[in-house]
Formats: structure tokens, C-alpha cells, sequence
């Protein structure tokens, strides 16, 4: 697999498991696993600090929303045309996300990589989603929370932000199978046999 550049991009479904199968993946495939790295990666090659990044990441309406907590005075449209704003933020973390893609193979959770990368080769979309009951329970155990009606809430608002993220960037609908090379529902086989069908599927996709 060394001899071959690999891609993978997971979009997945908040508390389906999807970053952990990631993690297997990459370890399993010998690809560099990027999830809140790139921020960190986008951040040194910028300059600006990885908080920017942060308050901006996979949530399309965070820069009006500091507008009005902290600067309610500011009415120049140009502030929105700076290096702070949603658009040049989202470009220099694909700069970084197509920098490390040209470099080694990468495994990259989120932030539309499967967009951004739509122009490489030996990519494959993919998206992670879970039945409620097994994403309620994950939130349970991670987030400590065992309110089910406020963990739905959770789900609600975490995968509306998403959408509308990748939505927004991308014109295309979030989670939907043809924006997708393979949609897996984890919960079926479970997060070690899910990577494995992954880990099979890539084999036969690239001919590993």
C-alpha cells in the first residue's frame, strides 16, 4: 500500500462513530489520519491562530454570530473580505488539506475534503452513519449525557450544522449516497467490522 498514494474522506453522522473508524482506518492502511490536525496544519501555514479556525469549523454562521457578540458596531461590508472571513478561512484550510493530500496518503474526517479534493486521484468518499439508539448511547458514554431528549437535541443541532457547512461550500446535499463513493451504517456490523468492510473495499476499489 506504501506504493500507492491513498485518499480516504469520511463524512459521518455526529456520534456515529465515524472519526473512530478513521482512526482504524488509518492505522490499518498506513494513511496519515487528519481530523482537527488540519486546523492545526492550516493554522501554521497561515499564520493565524488555530482558534479562528476552530470557531469556523464545519459551521457556516459562526462569523455573523461574533459579529454580533463582539464587534455590534462594525456595518464596513469589507470586514467580511479579510483574511477573518468564512470564505478565506475555508480556502486556506483546503490549501493545507490539498497540500498534505499531494504529500501522503491521508485519511481526512469532515471540513468537505471530498470536495476539496475532487480533482486528485485515488480518492474515495465515504459517509458514516448510525442507527439513534447506537448514537444516543455513544453520547452517553462520551458526553456523559443520558437525557435522551437533550441528546437528540445534540444530534439535531451537530448534524444541521454540518449540512449546512458542507451544503454551503459544496452545492451538494450532506450525507446523501451520490455525493458519496460508499455509505456505511456502522451500527449493522459494528465499528471493528465496519472498518474491515472499508479496509476490503479499499483493497478492491485500488487493486491493494
Amino acid at each position: 500500500m506504501e506504493n500507492k498514494r491513498l485518499i480516504l474522506n469520511i463524512g459521518r453522522q455526529w456520534r456515529s462513530g465515524g472519526r473512530e473508524i478513521a482512526m482504524r482506518l488509518s492505522k490499518i492502511l498506513g494513511c496519515h489520519f487528519y481530523d482537527k490536525e488540519i486546523i492545526n496544519l492550516a493554522a501554521r501555514e497561515s499564520g493565524l491562530d488555530e482558534g479562528v479556525f476552530e470557531r469556523n469549523d464545519e459551521n457556516k454562521s459562526f462569523m455573523q454570530s461574533i459579529i454580533t457578540i463582539s464587534t455590534p458596531f462594525v456595518t464596513d461590508a469589507s470586514f467580511f473580505k479579510n483574511n477573518f472571513s468564512q470564505e478565506n478561512l475555508f480556502r486556506i484550510q483546503s490549501e493545507a488539506i490539498r497540500k498534505a493530500a499531494s504529500e501522503e496518503s491521508c485519511i481526512f474526517v469532515g471540513r468537505c475534503a471530498d470536495y476539496v479534493l475532487r480533482d486528485f486521484d485515488n480518492v474515495l468518499n465515504i459517509f458514516i452513519t448510525a442507527n439513534t439508539e447506537d448514537r444516543l448511547k455513544r453520547i452517553a458514554q462520551i458526553e456523559g449525557c443520558t437525557d435522551e431528549d437533550k441528546a437528540m437535541k445534540m444530534i439535531e443541532q451537530h448534524d444541521e450544522q454540518r449540512s449546512e457547512y458542507y451544503g454551503y461550500y459544496t452545492g451538494k446535499i450532506w450525507g446523501h449516497g451520490e455525493s458519496y463513493d460508499l455509505c456505511v451504517n456502522s451500527s449493522i456490523l459494528g465499528i471493528e467490522e465496519t472498518t474491515d468492510y472499508i479496509v476490503e473495499f479499499v483493497k478492491r476499489r485500488f487493486k491493494l
